[in-house]
């Protein structure tokens, strides 16, 4: 395994929901270069993807992961358009490049209609599917929805892949699992870690729960109500990070929605698309600048501790006094003082963006996902010269 001694690896993961696939093949990739991922955080699909990683019943969760996405892709209703798009005449020409982002976006359209409609029989369904007639009490009560989609089969799929035994307290998961979700009734934010209590399939259920999107809260504890974690921050490295503060870490972030473009948006529909990258793009800067503001205090009071010890008379000092300042000293490195030695990006590229790319579950769009993920992770790893 690649791994420095005294120093974690951590991946955290972004929601985005069929864009989750990214992460799937950003994996695939550490996996293949034999890198250990010590903590693992995600939220909404980034947690779904943390979870079976870090639980996985097949002794290779790299191969658990991709197949959980293939499978998602394999059940989702792929339209066909009503006439065959034009692609363009392969010359790299501005209207070949027209013709074939005309294509890509109907395509995506289709997909996107696809699932809002008929869901995705081992993910989430429409609450207005027959079968829900008889079991539904408000079914023929739209007015009274809370939600429009049930996201429950998702936790029957996540059982072929995730070992629950696993993800508590000594379950030897593999790797340490944390994932975030938001409290409905205070806005707290939520963070459920593996090593100090059990994850179940309700956790999941709950960090995956974005009701902007139509899905419903989930009574996670008694009268602990959560939501998607992305609805305070998608990229949860803060919770990373307080989880094991003494350890210095290499981070990898898993970004589904860039924070740059190269271009302004040139209509409404683009427009809205910039508007969705920037509400769920990563805000993590500021928390990454705290933390080598305190590593530099950190250094600065052990060389002043240190400058006092040597040059002082012992004698003139109160030696409970002294003895008190170190211990304060010491609380703080114990709480604070992991330092970020690297930290990587890892970001999808938008090459034909679209609103709706992110309910995208066709074998075409989460194959490649996939393949960028990989691509784009070998890429950075080999940078690193990891």
């Amino acid at each position: 395994m690649v791994h420095d001694h005294g120093m974690e690896n951590v991946l955290v993961l972004q929601g985005g929901g069929s864009l989750g696939a990214f992460s799937c093949g950003v994996f695939k990739a550490f996996s293949e270069r034999n890198i250990k991922v010590d903590i693992i955080a995600g939220t909404s699909i980034g947690g779904v993807n943390a979870a079976i990683i870090a639980g996985s019943k097949n002794e290779r969760p790299e191969v658990a992961l991709e197949q959980f996405w293939l499978e998602l892709a394999e059940s989702s209703i792929d339209l066909e358009p009503p006439w065959q798009p034009v692609t363009g005449d392969g010359s790299g020409s501005y209207y070949s490049q027209y013709y074939q982002k005309a294509s890509t976006s109907l395509k995506h359209m289709l997909s996107s209609f696809s699932s809002a409609v008929y869901g995705n029989k081992i993910m989430f369904l429409p609450r207005w599917m027959p079968e829900y007639a008889a079991t539904d009490p408000q079914y023929f009560s739209p007015d009274r929805w809370t939600y429009i989609y049930d996201h429950s089969p998702l936790a029957s799929t996540l059982e072929k892949y995730v070992d629950y035994a696993k993800l508590k307290p000594g379950g030897n998961p593999n790797a340490r699992l944390i994932i975030t979700a938001v409290n409905v009734l205070t806005a707290e934010p939520l963070t459920f870690d593996s090593t100090r209590q059990q994850i179940t399939a309700k956790h999941l259920l709950g960090t995956s729960g974005y009701p902007l999107y139509g899905f419903p809260w989930v009574e996670v504890e008694k009268g602990v109500y959560a939501w998607d974690g992305s609805l305070l921050s998608n990229t949860p490295l803060r919770e990373a990070i307080d989880a094991a503060p003494i350890t210095h870490k290499r981070v990898f972030i898993v970004e589904n929605y860039p924070k740059k473009i190269e271009r302004l948006p040139q209509n409404l529909p683009e427009v809205y698309h910039r508007a969705r990258d920037i509400m769920f793009s990563d805000k993590t800067a500021h928390n990454i600048k705290m933390s080598k503001t305190i590593t530099r205090y950190l250094q600065f009071i052990e060389e002043l501790y240190e400058i006092v010890e040597s040059n002082l008379e012992v004698s003139k000092i109160d030696r409970q006094t002294l003895e008190s300042i170190h211990k304060k000293y010491q609380k703080i490195i114990k709480e604070h003082g992991a330092e970020i030695r690297k930290i990587a990006y890892i970001t999808r590229e938008e090459r034909f963006p679209y609103l709706y790319e992110n309910i995208d579950f066709s074998p075409t769009g989460i194959k490649s996902l996939i393949k960028e993920g990989e691509s784009k992770t070998k890429q950075i790893l080999q940078k690193m010269g990891l």
